[in-house]
């Protein structure tokens, strides 16, 4: 499997970096998924130019397809003005212009650091709604790191929970993707709708008996005491 991890921070060393690694190690441990880091600093002059211009450059476009690629994503921004980064958000405009469904169904952890934690909420009304427009399945864990955080008890806890949550996205939807190509090659019927056929020796509710003395059983039942009356003629009884 791979993680892809994109990490919004202007600094070095950055905190926002800092925060991805600590997220992407705590994955990879539940995973043993191969991690690629996606720096936004290092890409900002290509992604200007992809707004102007409308193509993305060579290390842009590797980006992109990391990210479609991904089994799971780690996006991290640093707050500014209480949203995410200009920066950070340009990355997923430009991303969703190339590839509208490059994040569909594609598990995501959404994250932030900041000076203050009166930012925290930054999470639930700025990241996870861009996200689940771009049709991510974000985790239900975000996670958050003030100044103060760092090396105070509960940030850990948090990366630890937030990361078990992404790993089991990620195994879960590799695993079945797995299943379905390997049905798909042993060609493998797929299988009949509940209706089409019930087994006689299935337990059936008996349907009280309607005037007239009409009593059925489920449709294709037969057997078992069971009478087996067409639904016109239970009708009929019924309008009778």
């Amino acid at each position: 499997m791979k993680l892809v991890v994109v990490s919004a921070g202007l600094s070095v060393p950055s905190s926002t970096r800092l925060l991805a690694d600590r997220l992407a190690a705590a994955t990879v441990r539940e995973t043993s998924a191969d991690v690629q880091v996606v720096e936004l600093r290092d890409l900002a002059v290509e992604i200007a130019h992809n707004f102007t211009n409308g193509f993305p450059g060579r290390a842009l476009a590797a980006a992109f397809d990391a990210v479609s690629a991904a089994d799971g994503v780690i996006v991290v921004t640093p707050v500014f003005s209480a949203s995410y980064s200009g920066l950070f958000k340009s990355f997923f405009d430009v991303l969703s212009v190339s590839d509208k469904d490059a994040l569909a169904g594609k598990p995501v952890l959404i994250a932030a650091t900041g000076g203050s934690a009166r930012h925290s909420l930054v999470l639930e009304h700025a990241l996870r709604p861009l996200f689940a427009y771009l049709r991510a399945v974000v985790v239900p864990t975000a996670v958050y790191a003030a100044s103060e955080d760092w090396g105070a008890e509960g940030l850990a806890s948090r990366i630890e929970r937030a990361a078990g949550e992404l790993a089991g996205l990620m195994v879960g939807l590799a695993g079945g993707a797995v299943r379905g190509e390997r049905g798909e090659a042993a060609g493998a019927p797929e299988s009949e709708p509940a209706s089409a056929s019930v087994s006689a020796s299935a337990s059936v509710p008996e349907v009280p008996a309607q005037s007239g003395g009409v009593r059925a059983a489920g449709p294709g039942v037969s057997g078992g005491g069971f009478e087996v009356v067409p639904f016109e003629q239970q009708l009929a009884a019924l309008r009778a």
